[in-house]
Formats: structure tokens, C-alpha cells, sequence
């Protein structure tokens, strides 16, 4: 369905921002942590979940360009609250997660961007196609626990996610929102 993939895209992008992030490296609370991915069916938002993912992150606030983030999405885990709908994602036309079971992201660079704001450039890779992306993250810290905050538009397209009859962007739109909240804690 293409909310489904639109919500997948969405989730594996948030999930590589995240990722991307984090250079003390920190062990990723996946529990409290989440990757989502909105896509418009019809005009109308539609949320998925990626239930299964994980993320290697290295981040010190003080000495932001030597982080790295990594993450690693199970795309067969997108949840769109509707078996019928998460099988359908899984299918060809969508994420092809028989074929291509996992999305990732792998930063490249992390520069500063303001208070607590960082943008992260890195590969972003859904079902076989890689494009360079730069996520906009927040990073918050409480004790020895950091958060990683972002949200990154994509477009599908890009990706082949919604081929065939879900090519046509007139009904499932082309963009994607993949939003994280990834919650680390230095070991």
C-alpha cells in the first residue's frame, strides 16, 4: 500500500539521522526509541512504524565532526496497524523485503548547526538505490543519556518504493516524512 511506503522511507531515514548523530560510543535504548514514516494517501497522513531496527552512535557535543551514526532497519517491521496494509508494504511494488530486506543509513559527516542542532550527511539506502541525504537532528542530553530528534522528507520515487500501479503519485504522494527519536546512553 503506499502508505506503507511512505511510512517505511520515512521510518529508515529517521533511523539513519539518527544513527548518523551520535564519538563516545552509546548503546541505543531501541525500546525507547522509534522510526516512523508518514507518507498522504489521498491528502490524508498516514503513520507506519518500523518495529525492528538497530543503530550504532558515537557522539561527544564538544567534538561533533568526529561522530558517526549507523543504522539498520528491518523493513518486513513496518506496522501500519493493519496486517492486510503490512503485507501489501512488504510486497514488490513496495519495500521488496524478500529481496531487499533491510534500509540503511551510514553518515558520512556531522556538522554543527546551531544550539543543540546538528546536520548529518550521509547514505541513505532503501531497496538497493542509495542517495546522499542530510538529516537536521536535535540532540538533548540528560545525565549520561542523549537523544537524537529529527525529520526527513524524501521522496519515494527515488527509492522505487510504490512501483506499478502505485507509481502515480496522485493518489500516494511522492514525499515521505521518516521522523526518529533515537535514545542513547554512553556506556
Amino acid at each position: 500500500m503506499k502508505v506503507s511506503f511512505y511510512r517505511y522511507m520515512l521510518a529508515a531515514f529517521a533511523a539513519a539521522s539518527l544513527s548518523a548523530a551520535g564519538a563516545a560510543l552509546a548503546q541505543v535504548d531501541v525500546a525507547k526509541s522509534s522510526v516512523t514514516a508518514t507518507s498522504k494517501q489521498m491528502n490524508v497522513p498516514v503513520e507506519g512504524k518500523f518495529n525492528k531496527f538497530t543503530a550504532q552512535v558515537s557522539f561527544d557535543p564538544a567534538k561533533p565532526t568526529a561522530g558517526s551514526a549507523q543504522i539498520d532497519i528491518d523493513v518486513a517491521s513496518y506496522d501500519l496497524g493493519d496486517e492486510s496494509y503490512n503485507e501489501q508494504v512488504r510486497g514488490k511494488e513496495w519495500f521488496d523485503a524478500k529481496a531487499f530486506p533491510r534500509a540503511t543509513f551510514v553518515s558520512s559527516e556531522i556538522a554543527p548547526a546551531g544550539a543543540n542542532q546538528f546536520k548529518v550527511t550521509g547514505k541513505l539506502t532503501i531497496k538497493g538505490k542509495s542517495q546522499t541525504v542530510v538529516v537536521p537532528v536535535t540532540v538533548s542530553q540528560q545525565g549520561a543519556t542523549q537523544t537524537f530528534d529529527g525529520a526527513l522528507p524524501i521522496k519515494r520515487s527515488q527509492f522505487d518504493v510504490g512501483t506499478g500501479e502505485w507509481k502515480d503519485t496522485s493518489v500516494v504522494a511522492d514525499e515521505v516524512v521518516i521522523k526518529f527519536h533515537i535514545v542513547a546512553a554512553h556506556k
